[in-house]
């Protein structure tokens, strides 16, 4: 069964030949362990177009994954501790509103680097499931704002707050128009809404305030019969159900945080899951038996013999490369 076709079947309970496989392999990986991790990667390809490059050097990373400082499009200072692995925000261009009435959006781009983050390849000829987008909300806005700043904003619910939402929200429905004309089959959000045992906001704000947004941004992609995969850190089982009313086809969630048998018992069957294996301590410091325990437990409680469900692990430099083995050889045993 082509990729493309057996990614679509799973997230539509649609009776795919196997489990679909994402490879989320952060670049820092590839400069580690090169050629010996493509030998692990070989028996099970990704269906969503991604390769991983054996010649991989930390001077051919992408400019927001070189080590130090840089800014990106929208004027943000990034400070990255680690060649190859994610930095974070320092400097904000929005920290004082005085500067709002001169900032200056970028322009929306579809780059080499959009295109390629993760999976999001546009697969001419090859049949895989093509993933773009990558685009983010409640991020974007501490990002502009500082994150201290943006949640006194919403507290208080200052002016500037409800039109930096506004403005924000144009500059994102204009960036969807460049990637829903490049016929991608789904499009990912990336907004990180919880922290490790509760949600970041209170859920009536969230719904207040961020659901209207996403239903705007979501319905705009549906209409194109384009999918909506959503990915958040933390604790989110108060909006999970929101979210799924919302129309998210995909859910990629931190599933060992919020209980994988709940998580089963209440959603297995009404969305699809991309599977977060536990990066925080079963992933760097546990065995490969471990591992393996893992993904089947993962498997068991969130899948159905239909479907809905996604084999995918991100991987970070502390993962030891027999553990990173283990992932896959587990994925292939309980794929089908």
């Amino acid at each position: 069964m082509p990729s493309q076709e057996r990614v679509k079947r799973a997230i539509r309970f649609a009776s795919p030949d196997r489990m679909p496989v994402m490879h989320a392999i952060l670049p820092a990986v590839q400069v580690k362990y090169g050629t010996s991790l493509n030998q692990v990667l070989k028996p099970l390809p990704d269906d969503f177009g991604w390769r991983p490059s054996a010649e991989l050097s930390e001077k051919k990373l992408p400019d927001r994954f070189q080590k130090g400082k840089h800014y990106d499009e929208f004027g943000v200072l990034w400070q990255v501790e680690n060649a190859g692995s994610y930095g974070i925000p320092v400097e904000f261009p929005l920290s004082d509103w005085g500067a709002y009435p001169s900032y200056q959006w970028p322009e929306p781009v579809i780059g080499y680097y959009q295109i390629h983050q993760y999976a999001g390849e546009i697969c001419n000829g090859l049949k895989t499931y093509a993933l773009g987008g990558w685009l983010s909300f409640f991020e974007r806005m501490q990002q502009l704002r500082g994150a201290e700043n943006l949640m006194m904003d919403l507290a208080f619910k200052t002016q500037e707050v409800y039109r930096l939402r506004e403005d924000l929200l144009a500059y994102n429905l204009r960036w969807l128009d460049k990637l829903l004309a490049a016929q991608y089959d789904g499009l990912q959000f990336i907004d990180d809404w919880g922290a490790q045992k509760s949600l970041m906001i209170e859920p009536q704000l969230w719904r207040d305030f961020f659901k209207p947004v996403y239903k705007t941004m979501f319905e705009k992609v549906k209409n194109r019969g384009v999918d909506v995969h959503f990915h958040s850190d933390g604790y989110i089982m108060e909006i999970i159900p929101d979210l799924l009313d919302l129309g998210v086809d995909v859910l990629h969630c931190q599933c060992t945080i919020m209980d994988a048998e709940k998580l089963g018992r209440d959603f297995s069957g009404k969305v699809c899951f991309r599977t977060e294996l536990d990066s925080q301590h079963i992933l760097p410091f546990g065995t490969p038996r471990a591992v393996e325990k893992h993904v089947r437990h993962l498997f068991k409680h969130l899948g159905t013999s239909q479907g809905g469900l996604i084999a995918c692990a991100e991987i970070g430099p502390d993962v030891p490369l027999e553990n990173i083995r283990a992932i896959y050889q587990a994925f292939m045993a309980y794929a089908d």
